[in-house]
């Protein structure tokens, strides 16, 4: 897992082959104008998800604490304060059904080991190895998904 300021994502153009062209489509982006929906950035490599949403409570959100096998996640909060839940993946032991290879998606009972918070123009990477539990909060959270392919 990997937190920071969009202004610094420079510096993670390295730790995959797509993350400058996911950056750089985030930059040239007008995020604060953009419509609720789901794009394609690149084809089936590079996805944008956009939300514009009331966040949800811990509960909720850890009900369906998941991660991905395919994908990894760049996830950036564009205005409101989210807060996520987070585990390694290798200590989570009791699934939630098996893998959806459709949604790319397994899911755990499990319980976050931390929480944190992102606010305007912060992002986390999420990687296979990062069980996470998102749209945690009280108010609108508008927020981008880039779904990076592995």
């Amino acid at each position: 897992m990997i937190i920071d300021v969009l202004s610094n994502a420079y510096k993670y153009y390295s730790v995959h082959p797509l993350f400058e062209k996911a950056f750089q489509y985030i930059a040239k982006t007008d995020l604060e104008k953009i419509t609720e929906g789901k794009f394609e950035i690149d084809g089936d490599t590079l996805r944008a998800i956009y939300s514009n949403k009331k966040g949800v409570t811990a509960e909720a959100s850890v009900s369906k604490f998941e991660c991905h096998n395919q994908h990894i996640d760049i996830q950036v909060c564009i205005h409101g304060i989210e807060t996520i839940g987070w585990k390694p993946r290798e200590k989570c032991i009791k699934e939630n059904g098996g893998y959806n290879p459709d949604k790319d998606v397994q899911l755990y009972h499990e319980n976050p080991d931390m929480y944190f918070q992102l606010t305007n123009k912060q992002f986390v990477i999420f990687f296979p190895e990062d069980v996470h539990a998102p749209m945690i909060g009280d108010d609108l959270i508008h927020k981008l998904v880039i779904k990076v392919k592995i």
